[in-house]
């Protein structure tokens, strides 16, 4: 005997019920969530805080404001958006735990995003361990030297800063050039080999954006800019962003 379609909804008001109906495909049809669990299996955050992707969805669609918009849960999800991947509906989960994220008062989310999403509005850098234009660029002159002296095979080897016209500008990670400065070689050494025209910029090199994380749309967005603008000043065709 088949069972009846429960229907998600009813007369209980909420705020996420609109924010689930817009990133569902169709229209916002919740029937389209099938519950089929893909999500949750290739999530690095499930399990965490006894949540999943799915268990996420589905307690944002009954209405379980209160629930959804308290879980640390949703400072766990890395935003990586393999839910998406995954899922045979293509539901924007991410989307949701953004929408979520916002629902926190600044001051209740994690201090460490709070703080390196401050550090790097500080300067055009964007680094979110402080690090200045002068910091990195010596950084990376100093690591360069050490390796062509150390290894001869990689004696020719560049790591240009601010060269105009260079056909790719990379960004670095934060947290690289001043604790792991070591970290860096590696790719230098790949573009090296394959004859690659590149350059970092001492303006926008940082590469991850913690205001994204913290949902900040307002920072979020002003970094963008900030690194868009260092790549356009440079006259460089391709921005390759290692976060």
């Amino acid at each position: 005997m088949a069972e009846e379609a429960i229907k998600l909804g009813g007369k209980k008001k909420s705020t996420f019920m609109d924010k689930v109906k817009e990133i569902l495909p169709d229209g916002g049809n919740l029937n389209l969530c099938l519950t089929c669990g893909a999500c949750s299996s290739g999530c690095p955050a499930t399990g965490l805080e006894g949540m999943d992707p799915r268990k996420f969805l589905r307690m944002a669609a009954l209405g379980m404001d209160e629930e959804i918009t308290s879980t640390p849960w949703v400072w766990m999800c890395s935003m990586c958006q393999r839910c998406i991947y995954v899922c045979p509906m293509k539901i924007n989960i991410p989307q949701l735990v953004y929408y979520a994220r916002q629902s926190w008062p600044r001051e209740k989310r994690p201090k460490g995003i709070v703080g390196s999403c401050d550090m790097a509005l500080r300067n055009d850098t964007c680094s979110a361990m402080g690090a200045t234009e002068e910091d990195f660029a010596f950084v990376v002159e100093d690591v360069l030297e050490e390796y062509r002296e150390t290894q001869p095979e990689f004696a020719e080897m560049q790591a240009p800063i601010n060269k105009k016209g260079a056909y790719y500008f990379l960004n670095q990670n934060s947290r690289e050039p001043v604790t792991e400065p070591d970290e860096m070689v590696p790719l230098w050494k790949i573009l090296h080999l394959a004859g690659a025209d590149w350059t970092y910029g001492t303006k926008g090199w940082a590469a991850e954006n913690y205001c994204m994380f913290m949902a900040d749309d307002e920072n979020w967005e002003k970094i963008v800019r900030i690194k868009a603008k260092a790549v356009d000043d440079l006259g460089c065709k391709v921005w390759l962003n290692t976060e």
